[in-house]
């Protein structure tokens, strides 16, 4: 019928990188100064021997092509935040204009590392996003028009949908414990709104869990469905478990739209829309190699494998 092989050989090697791996910073200019904040999650710099050093090395400012000069920086652990800040000044040759900003901090941190720059002065914002596809931006401070917004938020949503292996996997889950064309319909419509509701619905409740808590159920949402295909294969009404899989998932773009102040309407619509472009994708092309290779058990295998990989990467977060 189908089979996730092909997939999970190639994607079995990044499971250290972080479902959530995202950062904020705050940059505030006067002139021909900018003093920049940076909130690094603890946990995303556990492996680096000097993070006041090479945190800061992998963002820069500059303006009219001139260099900003660090003249002054400290940093330190926040324990009860769990957060690692630092703060740093920067003088520049000429008044600022515009503000152009590099960030490569997905190369000292995970690969899909997110970071949030939010930027002021004289009373107007802008903010950019990094990640390891976008790391220039120039911030203009002027206001964006509403065609800009829609379609900057919306991209942002539809990159964030497939910036990490854990939500590819579980899309791919999805086509998996499909039986057919309508069931898949089902299954990726309860899993949206399961998503949207929470993303929605968490800040208004303050519902804030720890980023470990929702790495670990989140990795679990690819084993629960791989022993849902297991254990029972003829299991009805698959929707409600998509649907109840889908909230931790939602816990995500929670997250960057609390941090970020984007538009909930912008955001999860690209993020739908990336969402269900793989799933249909999956769908396709796992029908098609099912039928070439339905004698070797294809949905079996492929459900032993992500269950595996769920396990694995529960037990690797709970530990990290």
């Amino acid at each position: 019928m189908k089979t996730l092989v092909p997939l999970l050989v190639c994607a079995a090697s990044p499971l250290c990188a972080h479902v959530m791996s995202m950062s904020t910073g705050d940059v505030t200019i006067e002139g021909s100064h900018a003093h920049y904040e940076l909130s690094m999650p603890v946990y995303e710099i556990a492996q680096l021997s000097n993070p006041d050093t090479v945190l800061l090395e992998h963002i820069k400012f500059s303006t009219a092509g001139q260099p900003g000069r660090l003249v002054k920086k400290s940093c330190h652990e926040d324990m009860p935040q769990g957060a690692y800040l630092c703060s740093a000044d920067y003088e520049f040759p000429v008044p600022v204009d515009r503000l152009d900003a590099e960030c490569t901090l997905y190369q000292v941190t995970v690969p899909n590392h997110v970071h949030l720059l939010r930027a002021v002065k004289d009373g107007k914002n802008d903010q950019a996003i990094f990640d390891f596809s976008f790391t220039n931006a120039q911030i203009r401070f002027t206001p964006p028009t509403r065609a800009e917004i829609a379609i900057t938020q919306t991209g942002a949503g539809f990159v964030r949908a497939l910036g990490g292996l854990v939500q590819i996997l579980f899309l791919a889950t999805l086509a998996l414990a499909a039986r057919s064309r309508r069931e898949l319909a089902a299954l990726a419509g309860a899993f949206l709104i399961g998503q949207i509701a929470v993303a929605v619905l968490a800040p208004r409740i303050n519902w804030d869990p720890p980023p470990r808590f929702v790495e670990a159920a989140t990795a679990l949402t690819i084993a629960y469905m791989a022993v849902e295909i297991l254990a029972l294969p003829a299991a009805g009404k698959r929707w409600l478990i998509a649907g109840a899989l889908g909230v931790f998932h939602g816990l995500y773009f929670a997250l960057f739209l609390r941090n970020s102040e984007f538009s909930a309407f912008y955001v999860l619509t690209g993020a739908a829309l990336a969402e269900l472009l793989l799933i249909a994708i999956f769908g396709f092309v796992f029908a098609r190699i099912g039928r070439l290779a339905a004698s070797l058990k294809p949905v079996q295998v492929s459900a032993s494998l992500l269950l595996g990989i769920g396990m694995f990467w529960f037990f690797l977060r709970l530990r990290g």
